[in-house]
């Protein structure tokens, strides 16, 4: 992982950039994608969040699932308890890496109606979340 060193700069110079970093909460518990729709609601009750970081066998990001998405399929008329997180097509990405603005996330966030993103480093670990401000 590349460290990005801070200078300080004087009240003068260029505004400073807010990056995703300085704005990501902790990526919160993490579950593999071949977790059931069930096991993965139960995972959220015990730890009291309402998204899980999905990786794949490798221990890579793969994307996000929320309690609505998760609970949506579960009262589906397709569901099924063999339905894992990867059967999910929307747990895909999107990623946002930790050196993009907060602006520029925050803007993608609201076109594409997510909630919460994930952040990756470059080479697909989870290293945290940002949730979009209000």
């Amino acid at each position: 992982m590349t460290l990005v060193q801070m200078q300080t700069r004087p009240a003068s110079a260029h505004p400073v950039r807010i990056t995703v970093a300085d704005a990501m909460d902790a990526a919160g518990p993490q579950v593999w994608y071949d977790m059931t729709v069930e096991v993965a609601l139960s995972v959220m009750s015990a730890a009291r969040t309402e998204h899980l970081v999905v990786c794949d066998e490798d221990g890579l990001c793969t994307g996000l699932v929320t309690r609505t998405r998760l609970t949506a399929v579960r009262d589906s008329s397709g569901y099924t308890d063999r339905i894992r997180l990867g059967d999910i097509a929307d747990v895909i990405g999107p990623f946002a890496s930790p050196l993009t603005t907060r602006a520029e996330a925050e803007h993608a966030m609201r076109c594409r109606r997510l909630g919460v993103l994930p952040v990756v480093d470059e080479h697909g670990n989870a290293l945290g979340v940002l949730a979009l401000s209000r």
